[in-house]
């Protein structure tokens, strides 16, 4: 068996030594060389070619954004971020997802973190999914959308359900960035990410996009032309009261272990009266949502199901296990997603 390599950078000799040990730990990854800071890094993915890397955030010299930006340039690879659980941490973590790296792993105590090993088993596991992701497309920033035609829905409540997850945060500003102002549905998104990062992604959403992006918080009124967004450590439902849409917002168990969960998302939205969902499965490793589509196709026939086409995610698991449903209606490239939506739900004239 051939072992995926990988180098670890970071500015701590710690944390690197740390970090080697726990991706040792998997048969599957060999730590080839570590590097010090972004300069080093370079040096070492340029002569050696490294499978995946682990990247530190913040650094001396070069920063992670800006190593990350380099070899993306020179010798695209997939990188799996390293970050403190800080606001700054958590807005540059958000950055780096949308210059191309494939997922991120929360430092669970600032930059030198004694307790690393506290997160040990989901290292190992990003890393080795980031080994085998389809990492290029997370960089290829220029792609042609075949123009097609969709038509509209005619109810007066459309409701759009987003889930995400590994490669979400850049899938995500490709579809809601399409979306013009006054959009005339809400959307409510959970996207796979720990507390704190899902306040930055929001906002970053925000100041790209022309709808209202917001982190969801408890009793917000959900309304057309917002975009909600669960918090991470939380879930997030959607109820009907007196015929209007608000947000539910708990810390509770994890579903099938994630919190937020997709499948809770959906399946409340499955409990409202007289909408017309249309429920969106973007790339993302394992299932969830998948349930969560068959309890609003059951309530709510009507209910307009898309997945992100395989050539297009960054791990074909999510949309995967959405079509396996057979309830999927239409399998979109990532680039035609926000189009879809925008056809279907057109203003009344």
């Amino acid at each position: 068996m051939n072992k995926k390599l990988v180098l670890v950078v970071d500015d701590s000799a710690f944390m690197r030594k740390m970090i080697s040990d726990i991706i040792h730990s998997s048969p599957y990854l060999e730590v080839i060389a570590t590097a010090r800071n972004g300069e080093d890094a370079l040096k070492k993915v340029m002569e050696l070619k490294p499978d995946v890397i682990t990247l530190d955030v913040e650094m001396p010299l070069m920063d992670g954004i800006s190593t990350l930006q380099e070899i993306m340039k020179k010798v695209p690879t997939p990188v799996v971020m390293l970050s403190s659980l800080t606001k700054s941490g958590a807005d540059k973590t958000i950055e780096a997802m949308s210059y191309g790296a494939v997922d991120f792993i929360a430092k669970p105590s600032g930059s030198i973190s004694l307790n690393i090993k506290d997160v040990e088993s989901e290292i190992v596991q990003k890393v080795e999914h980031a080994s085998r992701a389809n990492y290029k497309l997370s960089i290829n920033t220029s792609s042609s959308i075949q123009k097609k035609s969709y038509k509209p829905i005619t109810s007066n409540r459309p409701i759009v359900a987003i889930g995400s997850s590994t490669g979400g945060p850049r899938a995500l500003q490709q579809v809601i960035t399409k979306l013009p102002a006054g959009f005339p549905s809400p959307v409510v998104i959970v996207q796979h990410m720990p507390k704190g990062f899902t306040k930055s992604l929001a906002e970053r959403l925000d100041k790209l996009s022309n709808v209202t992006v917001k982190e969801v918080e408890n009793g917000d009124l959900i309304e057309n032309g917002k975009v909600y967004l669960a918090p991470g450590g939380s879930q997030f439902r959607v109820k009907e009261i007196h015929s209007r849409l608000y947000a539910e917002v708990k810390h509770e168990q994890p579903v099938n272990g994630h919190q937020p969960s997709v499948d809770v998302l959906f399946e409340s939205i499955a409990n409202v009266q007289d909408c017309h969902p249309l429920a969106v499965i973007l790339t993302g490793m394992g299932s969830d949502g998948s349930n969560g589509m068959i309890h609003i196709k059951k309530r709510h026939p009507r209910t307009i199901a898309i997945s992100q086409s395989k050539e297009t995610c960054v791990v074909y698991g999510m949309p995967q296990a959405a079509e396996k449903t057979s309830l999927v209606d239409y399998v979109e490239d990532l680039e035609n997603i926000g189009e879809v939506l925008v056809q279907k739900i057109r203003k009344k004239r």
